[in-house]
């Protein structure tokens, strides 16, 4: 005869146990599902087993019993986890991470797998909800410098799904940085490009449960942001900024807007970073972060006052202790008291909000908050990295033109406005650059890429 006991052991308490032998704690109908569960997966079926769990997840998210869909979310990782590091472990190579992702755009999910010595040691994901410009390749490029190049640790070897502009560049910096050969490649076939598509897998499974099972409303975010963050007020609208440059050259800020539960881009800034202030009012250097933080901010906020329009209800900043600092010396300057402002540290998904950094905030990982926070700050860190790019490429192509004879900066301007490029400069007529410049700047121009084609057709050859 069962006997009920009065009160459940430890292992309930741990999640161990369901607690059948006390009345009330659970049902025959759950007990047996267990129980089938588990012959399930003694028998090896897990196929069918996370087949199983994700039904039943989706099932218990459409009658909106939230808390049991995310049990059933992390029993299904679990699984996951299980499956990967089967197919991980035989594998071959160290000292990799591994990068892929799935996109729907405006909605991406990307998964950054850390392989050492053939297991995986650590996991992040990514989400993006507002990228309807969505390059391939772009992103790729732009993630990777979001991961790695104010990373503590770089991997030897990075695995990408597809190659990607600046990809040389990049491996050069990274390899200089961490002193050893830093390589970025796309494998093809075998062991490799099998993990690399479990990776891609992976971050499917991340995009379901992201936007399709478990995505929380905006106003229930906010309201969240506001608890976690004890905000004086729930968050309509947060203001982001972050930093870009490459080795402290062509440096930029960027702005981002999310107000009412979406990304405003009609209100997003650019701001090029002049050098003209720094915290304090003293001359700075242009790559010094927390000075090129503090004239972002500056600016933003001394023109909203001028304009006298309000201030936001959250300043989010990407970095750490030193830019939040620095952006509130701005704030300080302006004589604006009382902003509620945070940052998010780059590296270990950390909020410090001002006037309480002494207690930093770390959310739980499946926290819509910090999925919330993390979509602004990827969404800032990819704006000020394309503007960054913008103007390197600019910036490099009027260093090109001014090497043609005759050609000199207004002329260069002029070019590089009509063509934006080198390689569509090249391809215009004598006819199509006598519209922008003078017939004889034209002929110059020609002549000058018909001898460098000339020298590169005849290079190495007596």
């Amino acid at each position: 005869m069962h006997k009920s006991h009065p009160r459940p052991c430890l292992q309930y308490y741990i999640k161990r146990c369901l607690g059948p032998c006390v009345s009330g704690l659970t049902t025959d109908e759950r007990y047996a599902e267990t129980v089938r569960d588990v012959r399930m997966f003694l028998e090896g079926r897990r196929h069918d087993l996370m087949k199983s769990i994700e039904q039943r997840m989706i099932a218990a998210a459409e009658q909106e019993h939230f808390e049991e869909a995310a049990a059933y979310r992390d029993l299904l990782r679990t699984m996951e986890d299980i499956e990967e590091r089967q197919r991980i472990a035989a594998a071959q190579g160290d000292d990799t991470d591994v990068v892929g992702y799935y996109a729907e755009p405006p909605l991406v999910a990307a998964n950054v797998f850390h392989l050492r010595a053939g297991r995986i040691v650590d996991r992040r994901e990514f989400y993006w909800e507002e990228l309807e410009a969505f390059d391939p390749r772009e992103f790729v490029g732009s993630l990777l410098k979001q991961l790695y190049l104010e990373a503590e640790y770089l991997p030897k070897k990075i695995h990408v799904p597809m190659e990607f502009e600046e990809c040389q560049l990049l491996e050069e910096i990274l390899s200089e940085r961490a002193g050893y050969k830093v390589e970025i490649f796309t494998p093809q076939r075998g062991s490799k490009a099998a993990i690399l598509e479990l990776v891609e897998n992976n971050a499917k499974h991340s995009f379901e449960q992201r936007f399709r099972v478990l995505k929380p409303t905006s106003k229930a975010i906010g309201e969240g942001l506001q608890s976690a963050l004890n905000l004086p007020e729930e968050s309509k609208r947060i203001e982001s900024f972050d930093i870009s440059h490459i080795q402290g050259t062509d440096t930029v800020a960027s702005m981002v807007v999310w107000e009412n539960g979406r990304m405003k881009k009609g209100d997003y800034r650019k701001f090029i970073v002049r050098g003209e202030w720094g915290p304090g009012g003293r001359p700075r250097s242009e790559n010094d972060d927390f000075a090129s933080m503090h004239e972002a901010v500056l600016r933003r906020y001394k023109r909203l006052q001028e304009e006298q329009k309000p201030m936001p209800s959250l300043i989010l900043i990407d970095g750490g202790l030193g830019q939040l600092h620095a952006a509130a010396q701005a704030l300080e300057q302006l004589q604006i008291i009382n902003q509620p402002m945070a940052a998010i540290a780059k590296k270990q998904e950390v909020l410090y909000v001002l006037g309480q950094e002494n207690e930093p905030y770390v959310l739980d990982r499946h926290s819509p908050v910090l999925h919330l926070i993390q979509q602004i700050r990827d969404e800032t860190h990819r704006f000020a990295v394309t503007f960054h790019r913008q103007r390197r490429a600019a910036r490099q192509t009027h260093t090109a033109l001014l090497d043609i004879p005759g050609i000199g900066p207004r002329t260069s301007q002029k070019l590089l406005q009509r063509y934006g490029s080198v390689a569509n400069l090249r391809r215009a007529s004598l006819e199509e650059l006598s519209r922008v410049v003078t017939r004889k700047s034209a002929q110059k121009i020609i002549e000058h890429y018909q001898a460098d084609q000339w020298s590169s057709n005849h290079s190495g050859t007596q």
